[in-house]
């Protein structure tokens, strides 16, 4: 079976010597394909570069963009989200047990008499919790659940008897009795 032997050409982005520079160029070369390293540049850059003194090129200055101290990388970043943090504290705790939420008020937040009332009850939430529960002993039976006990963290909430789950598998599902489960002591 005869091969077919198939040549390439090459394209080179260089220059290449020229005339009898060539010629020398291939007789004492190791490889006269090889290129020169020398890039052709089909545009004539004027100004070159690195030709401009760096001290005469003037940084345009957007406002407030370019204001560091009141634009952080960290708000700038949009790739990354950082976490924001949240804090509760024990006055911010006692005003949502004495006056409610914006979602859920226990109390007819309105005008002048709604802030004052706000307002008391960060005062009184300054000096603690235990001040706040002595005060009134029924201020937190509204956030209690059955039995005194507080509430359950999210996703072990029980619909039903407690302790049965919130879902069930279908026997296609589950492996069944095939495998048994197995304790290791």
């Amino acid at each position: 079976m005869a091969s077919k032997k198939v040549t390439t050409t090459f394209s080179k982005y260089t220059v290449q010597p020229t005339g009898i520079y060539a010629a020398i160029n291939r007789l004492f070369a190791l490889d006269p394909k090889r290129s020169t390293g020398i890039p052709m540049n089909p545009q004539f850059r004027n100004p070159p570069p690195g030709g401009l003194d760096p001290t005469t090129y003037d940084d345009p200055v957007t406002i407030p963009a370019a204001d560091i101290a009141e634009n952080p990388y960290w708000k700038r970043d949009m790739r990354r989200r950082y976490p924001r943090l949240s804090t509760v504290t024990q006055s911010d705790a006692v005003a949502l047990l004495e006056v409610g939420s914006a979602t859920a008020p226990k109390q007819e937040l309105i005008g002048e008499a709604g802030t004052k009332s706000l307002v008391a009850a960060q005062e009184e939430g300054a000096k603690g919790l235990s001040v706040a529960f002595e005060k009134n002993t029924g201020l937190a039976k509204d956030v209690l659940g059955p039995g005194g006990m507080p509430p359950l963290p999210t996703g072990l909430h029980t619909t039903g008897v407690a302790g049965s789950k919130r879902y069930g598998l279908k026997s296609e599902q589950s492996y069944g009795t095939a495998y048994p489960c197995r304790t290791f002591v």
